[in-house]
């Protein structure tokens, strides 16, 4: 089991790894889950843009992107973070850059859990799940 932080041409987010990890691990457990292989690469919005165009054929910014290589219980996947889209969405929605940032990790986790947010309904389960999460954090 690993989770690695990686950066792609920008500097590295001020998180501490160990404690970030810990808590991946508690929010994965609340779904019987367990962590694999998973690796944070935080980048710029021209690199999200980038894979974006590339893997999914998608045109646009986005905060994350997650490729899911889980395997049964077993948590493994790349996220890719947009340092620059956090950035904005923390000045957008008046939280702090650091629970914005913490708030799209664990958005990354939620989706390898099974959780989606694109369909109806499906966003306001994604929120609810990640404030559980973020809650968790904070204890």
């Amino acid at each position: 089991m690993a989770v690695t932080y990686q950066t792609e041409g920008v500097k590295m987010p001020d998180i501490k790894k160990r404690e970030t990890t810990e808590w991946i691990k508690s929010v994965a457990a609340t779904y019987g889950k367990r962590l694999g292989e998973i690796a944070y690469i935080f980048c710029s919005d021209e690199k999200i843009l980038e894979v974006n165009r590339q893997y999914l054929q998608h045109d646009y910014y986005t905060d994350i992107i997650t490729f899911d290589y889980c395997e049964g219980d077993r948590l493994s996947g790349d996220l890719f973070i947009s340092l620059d889209t956090v950035k904005t969405n923390s000045e957008q929605f008046n939280t702090t850059y650091n629970e914005e940032l913490h708030r799209t990790i664990i958005h990354g986790i939620l989706h390898l859990c099974g959780i989606n947010d694109k369909g109806p309904g499906e966003r306001e389960i994604m929120e609810a799940a990640e404030n559980k999460a973020l809650a968790l954090r904070q204890s």
